[in-house]
């Protein structure tokens, strides 16, 4: 082995090292707002290393994801702590079934973002807000319908355009062998459904409310609040994945209204919304397995540093 490599090795070890060293003496507690109740309506709070805040920043998990499974698969939270950032990773009234972009978890997360700034004395602090897929649809939702906006957003390949999200989980269904749809396509019909009292034909003014971006909404409404605000969508189209994997295609990958929201973004105006688009980082832990819709698509120290950045 080359004497190069080997002194990159030992510092890339040392490096490891002092991080794992430094995260372990982590504060990190779990709040709940009704102690009679720990499936919802709580929050794990990760407390910053400095004496100093630097701000604060939720961090909102993807569908059926519990704050525990957040740190398994990102070090993120434990990166913001180091660099000064108390960070919350809630669950909302629907427990780890939380839609996000429904009116119960918005208001579900005023109330928390309430209990945090009033325990922390944080209102004069920078407020950032960020989330994975569901959780990063909820965040670009949360940006436009707060009155108090947070200061940066960032979304991990979130849905968005819920009319597509509909049609394309139809479409799953129905090009899907007898008895062989999936399960998610089923429920998030259901759930579309329930929550927009119909499908998009007969209900599209609504599918327009729940949804942080419409491609057919000409109005441009729901992005148009956000014009001001620094956004970031990670994104890993690994299109060849989504065809041999899971037999999907463009049209019902998130990247599509992810580009789409953020070039009409661009063309009002907002020249600080941005896609990052990835290859080949998306690997979800423990076991490391290659899906391209992950937590580790981000990395974590320059989007901090892009966090940091903003004024």
């Amino acid at each position: 082995m080359k004497p190069i490599l080997i002194t990159f090795l030992t510092f890339s070890f040392f490096a490891i090292s002092c991080f794992e060293q430094k995260t372990t003496n982590l504060k990190i507690e779990k709040v709940f707002l009704d102690n009679t109740d720990s499936t919802k309506n709580c929050y794990t709070i990760i407390y910053p290393t400095k004496l100093t805040c630097t701000g604060y920043l939720f961090l909102l998990p993807g569908f059926e994801e519990t704050a525990e499974s957040v740190l398994q698969q990102t070090d993120l939270p434990k990166k913001l702590a180091l660099n000064g950032i108390l960070t919350v990773i809630p669950t909302f009234q629907d427990g780890v079934l939380s839609f996000g972009v429904d009116s119960l978890s918005q208001q579900s997360f005023d109330k928390i973002l309430k209990d945090v700034t009033s325990k922390h004395n944080l209102i004069n602090q920078k407020f950032y807000v960020g989330g994975y897929s569901i959780g990063g649809s909820c965040a670009i939702k949360y940006a436009q319908k707060a009155i108090i906006k947070p200061s940066v957003v960032f979304a991990i390949d979130p849905p968005l355009d819920f009319e597509r999200f509909y049609n394309s989980a139809k479409r799953d269904i129905r090009l899907s062998k007898k008895n062989e749809a999936s399960e998610e396509s089923v429920y998030m019909i259901d759930r579309l459904e329930r929550e927009t009292g119909g499908s998009p034909i007969i209900k599209r003014s609504e599918y327009y409310k729940l949804s942080p971006y419409s491609f057919s909404d000409t109005t441009q409404t729901a992005i148009k609040k956000i014009i001001n605000i620094p956004l970031r969508i990670y994104t890993e189209p690994d299109i060849n994945w989504w065809l041999k994997e899971r037999g999907e295609d463009f049209t019902s990958m998130n990247v599509t209204e992810c580009s789409a929201m953020i070039n009409e973004l661009n063309r009002l105006g907002n020249n600080n919304a941005t896609l990052i688009t990835t290859q080949n980082k998306g690997f979800r832990k423990p076991d490391n397995i290659k899906h391209p819709h992950s937590w580790s698509i981000v990395d974590n120290n320059e989007l901090i540093k892009w966090l940091l950045a903003q004024k």
